[in-house]
């Protein structure tokens, strides 16, 4: 259990007034100091199960360990300090700086009436560095385009020093020289010993930088491993009932699309 940092067994959850399992007996193991990716079509389930790896949920049936314990042992201060979340998304009603807004990442180190101080400023600045925004700190983060916000969102949570960084679906809205700059930044943490584990439904930015793959469909994992043995032409078509080329090339994946827009999984083209 050493080199699994966050698991899930045999997890169900259903939400309320739902008649569909979010999750039904699914099994994850998230490898420690590694970039893993939860790959599925929208409404497969992925952000469920980060909410259960997060501790936000509690699963009808099964567990989620995090660091070989029940997470549901944990108390919240303690979670916050192991794992950190970057939503998709997340709307800014305040102009706060960016450095402000970054410093909300120390709240786990803060007494509950206590305020930042020169350490944690250090932190901030240092997280903001580490995405590539240090001169952005006296900003506006209402001034900041898609691309800029979801690195302050990153930068947010490093400033929580976590074991454990899990991201929803970082790069969707971003254009490919922001996703591009999204992803390199993840491989980077774990380079640096953090557990990454993001969320996506793009086969290319999975197999593009992660060392593990859990492919999620209908609330049930469909295939668990290094993407250079499960990323195939036939489980992208299980996946998503769609064709896809997979082609390797000097260690690399590289997925697109086989067929035309507008053709069905036979191939025919739709009228």
């Amino acid at each position: 259990m050493n080199d699994i940092a966050v698991s899930a067994v045999h997890t169900s959850y259903t939400y309320p007034y739902s008649k569909k399992k979010a999750l039904d007996d699914a099994s994850a193991a998230i490898p420690r100091k590694k970039v893993s990716a939860l790959l599925g079509p929208n409404g497969s389930g992925k952000t469920t199960l980060l909410d259960l790896f997060l501790g936000w949920r509690v699963p009808e049936t099964g567990t989620v360990l995090l660091n070989g314990k029940s997470i549901h042992l944990m108390n919240k201060r303690d979670r916050s300090r192991t794992l950190s979340l970057v939503p998709q998304n997340e709307p800014v009603q305040f102009s706060f700086t960016t450095l402000d807004y970054v410093m909300f990442g120390r709240a786990p180190y803060l007494p509950q009436i206590g305020i930042p101080g020169e350490i944690d400023t250090r932190i901030a600045m240092e997280s903001l560095q580490a995405v590539g925004l240090k001169d952005f700190c006296r900003r506006s983060v209402t001034s900041l385009s898609s691309g800029e916000r979801q690195l302050v969102l990153l930068a947010r949570s490093l400033a929580q020093e976590p074991e454990i960084i899990l991201l929803d679906e970082p790069t969707s809205n971003l254009d490919p020289a922001n996703t591009g700059k999204v992803l390199d930044i993840l491989s980077e943490l774990a380079s640096r010993g953090l557990t990454v584990l993001f969320s996506t439904h793009d086969p290319s930015a999975a197999a593009r930088v992660s060392d593990y793959t859990i492919m999620l469909n209908q609330g049930s994992v469909f295939a668990a491993g290094p993407p250079e043995e499960i990323m195939t032409s036939e489980t992208l078509f299980g996946l998503y009932g769609i064709r896809m080329d997979v082609i390797r090339h000097e260690g690399s994946i590289i997925v697109f699309h086989k067929t035309s827009w507008g053709e069905n999984k036979k191939g025919r083209r739709q009228i």
